[in-house]
């Protein structure tokens, strides 16, 4: 069993930045795939960002490519997403989530590849 808990959302003016944190507990998490998603409300869920179990291997939505970051600390059962340049239509809920281990080898696109979710954080963005 894993379980996840989001930190560092907020209000950002345009062109900001903010680093949500997520943590975990379980011994499966360095073994795990990882990655976040957002939903604003009205819309469906996309993925974000998602990172493999050693942290090598990355993959973004086109959206944040080269604004957002998604990196690992196994030692401390985090993973992170840095968000630069910050933008309007970024306002969402922000939610972690982690894969099973016997994915972990490569990045999930996918909400039906992972199976613990945290409970989100919001991350609103003003022009």
């Amino acid at each position: 069993q894993v379980q996840l808990v989001e930190a560092g959302g907020g209000l950002v003016q345009a062109g900001g930045s903010l680093r949500l944190s997520c943590a975990a507990s379980g011994r499966t998490f360095s073994s795990a795939a990882m990655g976040w998603f957002r939903q604003d409300p009205g819309k469906e869920r996309e993925v974000v960002a998602s990172i493999n179990w050693r942290g090598g291997r990355t993959d973004y939505a086109d959206s944040v490519k080269g604004r957002f970051t998604i990196s690992r600390d196994n030692a401390k059962n985090t993973v992170y997403l840095q968000m630069n340049d910050l933008k309007p239509e970024d306002t969402a809920v922000y939610y972690c989530a982690a894969g099973p281990t016997y994915l972990g080898g490569s990045p999930l696109r996918r909400q039906d590849q992972y199976h613990y979710w945290g409970q989100g954080t919001q991350v609103t963005v003003s022009s």
